[in-house]
């Protein structure tokens, strides 16, 4: 007689779903009043304003962009991983690439924000969209793909990211706008991150379908056109603003702005942390979560993270017009991390319990995302912001390029 062995498939209940979407709601929807009641000091309404219809013109136009910059972002990273496995690369190649990525990101991306500094922060935006137009045209007319040069183009791309769309911003905000739709713009940043990211991975579903045969190249159509209306609207819309600093002038201020001052060396040590560790947690939590044997549909977990993210970022306006510090919120969200992440690591927990601590992580992260970008306005000057946010982010790609190095044979 036959021994048949029945497979366990987890899955998060609807109510979560249905839970994330009222949370955000209710904080979206409820903020207005508690601002209304508890704000430390009221501020004259906004449409008085004189350069309120500029203001928020721009702020629509940039969220657009970066929107759209977070699609193409979210379409190679959910649709990546599936690319390798259909053209068959292995496991020890995959970590080959990574390592490329990583590689590049740390030699020559930590420089692309000082790069972005210095030629204007609106071109830098536009290689970000030439970059994934490359690659989905690489993509499309190559029937087995180089995907160390994917990779390489990729890992600057993201380097671009990370650095030059919130610079350009800050940069253009500063512009005699407001303070409260700058914090306002850094809170909506990562939103629409999120949602957008969720998004990619539903298109490329979408697009992918049941014939891989005929829909493998879908998703890089998708980023070809995407990208292409990124170009088309960054070229539009707004100039930039003029670059007249020298290199030799950049140097100097870097030096005595951002080396010689310890508050912003612990805000990048704060910057390069948050990114180690999302880093991290993409690269295990799959394994992680199966690792008891049981099947997860990670297509139904990624939304959920995501939407805590986006929960996360509902509540940034909430505590910046608290009585507390932003510097208090941020260690309070680091220690609340730092203990899930410990107890991940060292204790194991069944699957409920470690989507739920997977939530709370990435519900922090939101917070944390705007309220590090709120401290750079702070410390920052704008004319050298670029540099330092890429720079922040070198310790974290060598220290997983370190680790690569460990894994590959």
């Amino acid at each position: 007689m036959g021994v048949v062995i029945e497979s366990s498939v987890w899955v998060p209940s609807s109510s979560v779903y249905i839970f994330i979407f009222l949370s955000c709601f209710f904080s979206l929807s409820l903020f207005p009043f508690y601002l209304s009641k508890h704000a430390p000091t009221k501020s004259p309404p906004f449409y008085d304003h004189p350069t309120f219809a500029s203001s928020l013109r721009f702020q629509r136009y940039f969220l657009l962009l970066y929107s759209l910059a977070s699609v193409l972002e979210g379409l190679w990273s959910v649709y990546g991983e599936f690319e390798l496995v259909y053209y068959g690369i292995t496991k020890e190649d995959t970590v080959t690439f990574m390592l490329i990525g990583f590689g590049a990101a740390l030699f020559v991306g930590s420089f692309l924000g000082l790069l972005s500094d210095l030629i204007g922060r609106k071109k830098s935006c536009l290689v970000f969209y030439i970059f994934h137009l490359v690659v989905g045209i690489w993509k499309r007319i190559t029937s087995s793909p180089s995907f160390w040069v994917a990779n390489v183009c990729l890992s600057l791309a993201t380097s671009i990211f990370s650095s030059s769309f919130e610079t350009w911003a800050v940069v253009e905000h500063d512009k005699g706008h407001r303070q409260d739709l700058l914090n306002e713009t850094f809170w909506l940043m990562t939103f629409f991150e999120s949602a957008a990211l969720i998004g990619s991975q539903v298109m490329s579903n979408w697009m992918v379908g049941g014939n891989l045969e005929k829909e493998i190249a879908c998703p890089s159509t998708a980023a070809i056109l995407t990208a292409i209306v990124g170009i088309i609207c960054i070229s539009r819309v707004y100039g930039g603003s003029p670059q007249t600093v020298t290199f030799k002038e950049y140097k100097v201020s870097f030096y005595s702005y951002i080396l010689c001052d310890r508050r912003i060396w612990l805000l990048a040590c704060a910057q390069s942390c948050l990114h180690f560790s999302i880093v991290v947690f993409w690269i295990l939590w799959a394994p992680t979560l199966v690792a008891d044997g049981r099947e997860v549909y990670l297509g139904l977990m990624y939304p959920c993270v995501l939407g805590a993210r986006m929960l996360g970022s509902t509540l940034f306006p909430w505590f910046i017009n608290a009585p507390l510090r932003t510097e208090d919120c941020l260690v309070y969200a680091f220690i609340i991390q730092g203990l899930l992440l410990s107890i991940i690591a060292f204790d194991y927990q069944e699957i409920g319990a470690l989507v739920t601590q997977y939530f709370l992580f990435h519900a922090c992260v939101g917070l944390i995302l705007p309220s590090l970008a709120r401290l750079r306005t702070m410390y920052v000057p704008n004319e050298l912001r670029g540099g330092m946010i890429s720079l922040s982010l070198a310790p974290t790609n060598a220290a997983i390029l370190f680790i690569l190095m460990q894994v590959c044979p």
